[in-house]
């Protein structure tokens, strides 16, 4: 079963009924709206000689292009490749010299970095959106213009047909290209409306960019599964978000970390109506506590934390909202339509309740493999089991907690030590802000840890007090041996740390 027809049967089903509000331009989209121009973007693509198997890609802020290309290529089984506009010139260029991507559409604010981009890779055909200065490049709006609204004739497509390929960060290399089928595409649709309780009276903003896991498939996709209303924001800015949840009435909130502090320090905030809003929550990259509970100190309202990966869906757990308050921290049980597996990454064995092991995902929403990448398909995906490299314990009720990346993982002495949970208890003191440990070469140990410390402003702390703060919390073979103050942490653009980053930089040696 593929994907292709999702938006086609929602149409059918409630045709007038709103689907989209673009922010941006104030315009406002029915569900036979969005279907018309999938239909146009379709036809569009298919009379520059697009076909099943072509890749198309944008680089562009937030629009409804982004839903007109996602929904309007699985028509005709071309794969939509989005396209991080964070990067730097030389790092999209070696992502569209991968992909190769039969068309390229260029939003106005990245003619610029376009220019720079065309002097390494080559593009059959260019695209201007919101009348970016492309030499050469057709019009969009025209082109959707003059194209059919009618249905495209389906080419053989199922489950297995890659619906589009989303490049991970490359936190520790080259980004790769996960390639994700149409199930995948459905199962997440499936998966979070039945374990999360969505419905169609649910409204949602989309905050996040949609060359992203988190934008396109946490809430976007599902909800207008479903028959929900989604409120489509270029880019982020916390005062007019604030308005927009209360106005439109959003029901379900997603942000990352990075959001969730802005929010909590917007002048709004204090006195914003979340009333209508079921539950918050908090993905892509891990949640501080402290942050969780500044917020309901604040506002009366259900925050959980999600988990998921680029190449298994950003829904992969979910809990009730009573158990969001009862177990804060953890990311709750699977989804319906999943497996889970801890294992000890040196034996392949699953490790006993309580202890932490490697985070194995099975099930019809995992992706197929990386693009034109068999070495790293088969290292991810073996006998069936996608092997996530985050480590993770469950409790004996079934609710998992994150306990890091596996190469966050420091061996210092013969013991392991999970960033994640040294770093939660630094985050715990009232003077900081944020915290991120690495391992450093020890001659004696190994390894030994090195904590990056973000202060709060005008917040005060030093390294012998934050180390003695630990005393009691954590075993003392976990309290890292060198304390560093730093302004920010890098990270990437959904709040994950980057840790090669701060490996890189020339820290002093503890000893």
């Amino acid at each position: 079963m593929h994907a292709a027809d999702l938006l086609t049967h929602r149409s059918r089903l409630t045709p007038q009924r709103e689907a989209l509000l673009e922010l941006e331009t104030g315009r406002r989209f029915s569900y036979a709206d969005l279907n018309g121009r999938a239909c146009r973007v379709a036809n569009f693509m298919a009379s520059l000689g697009v076909q099943a198997g072509d890749r198309v890609s944008i680089l562009a802020h937030n629009s409804v292009a982004y839903l007109d290309l996602f929904y309007g290529l699985a028509k005709i089984g071309a794969i939509f490749t989005p396209l991080n506009w964070r990067l730097t010139a030389d790092e999209l260029s070696y992502i569209v010299g991968d992909c190769t991507p039969k068309v390229m559409l260029v939003g106005a604010e990245f003619a610029g970095v376009w220019a720079e981009m065309r002097r390494s890779v080559e593009v059959e055909h260019l695209v201007s959106l919101d009348g970016a200065d492309i030499a050469g490049g057709l019009g969009y709006e025209d082109g959707l213009a003059a194209a059919s609204p009618a249905e495209p004739a389906r080419p053989a497509l199922d489950g297995q047909s890659p619906y589009c390929i989303l490049y991970t960060s490359g936190t520790t290399g080259k980004p790769k290209g996960a390639v994700l089928p149409h199930r995948q595409i459905l199962w997440n649709c499936i998966n979070t409306v039945v374990s999360w309780g969505l419905s169609e009276r649910d409204v949602t903003p989309v905050l996040t960019p949609l060359f992203h896991a988190g934008g396109l498939f946490a809430f976007l996709t599902p909800l207008l599964y479903a028959g929900g209303r989604i409120i489509l924001a270029k880019s982020f800015d916390a005062e007019q978000s604030l308005r927009v949840i209360q106005q439109e009435r959003c029901t379900v909130i997603l942000g990352v970390p990075t959001l969730f502090q802005l929010w909590l320090d917007a002048p709004g905030f204090a006195a914003a109506d979340f009333s209508a809003v079921h539950f918050f929550i908090s993905g892509g990259a891990p949640l501080p506590v402290p942050l969780v509970e500044a917020w309901r100190a604040r506002q009366p309202v259900v925050f959980r934390q999600g988990y998921g990966l680029t190449e298994v869906g950003p829904n992969c757990f979910s809990m009730t909202d009573a158990e969001s308050l009862r177990k804060t921290g953890s990311v709750g049980k699977p989804v319906i339509h999943s497996q889970m597996r801890l294992i000890d990454p040196a034996t392949g064995l699953d490790v006993p309740v309580g202890e932490t092991g490697e985070l194995l995902i099975q099930g019809p929403h995992v992706c197929s493999g990386y693009w034109q990448n068999p070495a790293a398909t088969a290292q991810a995906l073996r006998d069936g089991w996608f092997h996530t490299g985050d480590m993770a314990r469950v409790d004996d009720e079934g609710f998992y907690t994150i306990a890091g990346r596996f190469k966050d993982m420091i061996i210092s002495g013969g013991e392991n030590i999970y960033a994640a949970e040294v770093e939660k208890v630094f985050r715990d003191h009232p003077a900081v802000q944020d915290a991120a440990l690495i391992g450093l070469p020890d001659p004696k140990w190994g390894e030994v840890g090195l904590m990056a410390v973000v202060l709060k402003a005008g917040q005060t702390a030093g390294e012998d007090e934050l180390r003695q703060f630990c005393a009691g919390r954590l075993a003392r073979y976990k309290v890292p041996k060198q304390v560093a103050f730093i302004d920010a942490l890098p990270v990437s653009p959904y709040g994950k740390v980057l840790k090669a980053e701060l490996r890189a930089r020339d820290w002093k040696s503890p000893g």
